[in-house]
């Protein structure tokens, strides 16, 4: 799929407000309302844009703790990897998982109330897991309300 200028633009508008009436939306971009929703409606069938959702502030919800957690599978196979990515994936308080190449096989974000709901969380469940060897956490310090937009005009 081509984007062009305009569909950056529109891109890094919606990532700052996706609440914006069309009419603005055009308006900030340059286009008609029209033009921007034909556009918008586009980028969401081809899925450039997945879902269109509220930031929230964790930490206002009581979300105090964030980590980084490393996980490495005693084992290297392909199958490990699913079992592995498929169970945590029921665990609510993992909100990233990511495959990763280097020491360790996978990467989660997970966010808990605190340490302790985080120390249960790894000793009773992620820990416990058959093809987990390993699980290094790093804890995040930082208390942003939400990721950065992707830097859109950097995409060809």
């Amino acid at each position: 799929m081509q984007i062009d200028q305009f569909d950056r633009k529109i891109l890094a508008t919606l990532q700052m407000d996706a609440t914006l009436p069309m009419s603005e939306l055009g308006e900030r971009v340059g286009l008609s309302q029209s033009q921007a929703w034909r556009r918008v409606e586009r980028l969401e069938k081809n899925g450039v844009i997945v879902r269109r959702v509220a930031v929230l502030d964790r930490a206002k919800l009581g979300l105090s703790v964030q980590t980084f957690t490393q996980v490495k599978l005693n084992k290297h196979s392909e199958r490990a990897g699913e079992i592995f990515r498929a169970t945590v994936e029921q665990y609510p308080e993992i909100l990233e998982i990511h495959t990763v190449l280097g020491e360790y096989d996978f990467l989660l974000r997970i966010v808990t109330i605190d340490l302790d709901a985080y120390s249960r969380l790894l000793a009773d469940r992620l820990s416990t897991l058959p093809m987990v060897q390993e699980v290094h956490t790093l804890i995040s310090l930082s208390a942003d309300a939400g990721s950065r937009p992707l830097p859109v005009f950097l995409a060809p």
